[in-house]
């Protein structure tokens, strides 16, 4: 893969100076985490005989519409089984209508057993891939150790060195991604951090634990010390959030030139400033990771 751009950004906090890699500007159907994973994960179909894909995810989904783009692209059927409680239609839900993918919205308690019986179905006739919401899984963690690595190219082209690394956390597989980087290169000392966008702990954290450990093949023990998934910004809960988060949307369109998104990147975008400032830090260079999330800024021109 290409590296995607890192750049100063003209925002300053608390007297750090903060920088944004910019996945959003990933090249494939508006970039983001979820296309950088997807890469992989077409990949991996590419290779086998695969007539239909399947996943899950909400209507805001960016998973679900990378994944749903990357199947109409290569002709493929695409099933994406939803939560019908809060599903809403988005820009992003609009795109998977125009790739054609399949939606089938189930009750919250229904989800596991209807893509079950659907992957059953579908295997009597044909042959069909299951990717987990949100690309979860060593797939999808391996994409973020290979986004590690090219944040450690960048720093040694240029001599920066950043202190700390904040995303936006959700199913975990990126941060897990990350801290698998961090570990694999024994580079102790700088912090990433998760600003979940969701989940609360204990369970967001031992989410993204399990992943990492199972990447490494290692003991959640053993990296405990590395996994910070901070649950107090959630604004409560998923697509959830206040005036606060509205105005950091506005703010970084109008002073960066970036669309972030009320959803993910613009809540976490909201919580990183709160975090830095709350922990006293100073005089850092931060690195800011856009997941993307792209269309769903147009939506939130009608509420910022």
């Amino acid at each position: 893969m290409n590296a995607t751009l890192i750049q100063k950004l003209n925002t300053e906090i608390n007297g750090n100076q903060i920088y944004m890699k910019r996945d959003d500007l990933f090249p494939f159907s508006f970039g983001g985490n979820k296309a950088r994973m997807a890469v992989l994960f077409f990949e991996d179909i590419d290779k086998k005989d695969i007539d239909t894909i399947v996943t899950y995810g909400a209507g805001s989904s960016n998973h679900c519409r990378i994944i749903a783009n990357g199947a109409a692209s290569r002709g493929k059927r695409c099933i994406i089984v939803s939560q019908e409680e809060g599903y809403k239609k988005t820009s992003n839900s609009e795109l998977m209508d125009l790739f054609g993918a399949e939606i089938v919205k189930v009750p919250r308690d229904k989800v596991a057993e209807t893509i079950k019986s659907i992957l059953e179905e579908l295997c009597k006739t044909g042959k069909p891939y299951f990717i987990p919401g949100g690309g979860h899984g060593n797939i999808g963690t391996e994409a973020y150790v290979g986004a590690y690595k090219e944040i450690l190219e960048y720093e040694k082209e240029t001599g920066i060195y950043f202190d700390y690394i904040f995303h936006a956390t959700g199913t975990g597989t990126t941060q897990a991604g990350l801290v698998c980087g961090q570990i694999m290169e024994r580079d102790e000392n700088r912090k990433i951090v998760g600003i979940s966008i969701a989940r609360k702990n204990p369970y967001g954290g031992d989410v993204v634990e399990k992943s990492v450990a199972e990447y490494l093949e290692c003991s959640q023990d053993e990296i405990k010390k590395y996994v910070i998934f901070d649950d107090t910004y959630i604004c409560g809960g998923y697509g959830l959030y206040d005036d606060e988060i509205k105005e950091t949307v506005k703010s970084v369109m109008i002073e960066e030139g970036i669309g972030l998104n009320t959803t993910y990147t613009g809540k976490a975008f909201c919580g990183m400033k709160k975090y830095i400032k709350n922990s006293g830090i100073k005089e850092k260079n931060i690195l800011f990771i856009n997941t993307g999330g792209t269309p769903l800024f147009f939506d939130d021109l009608k509420v910022i």
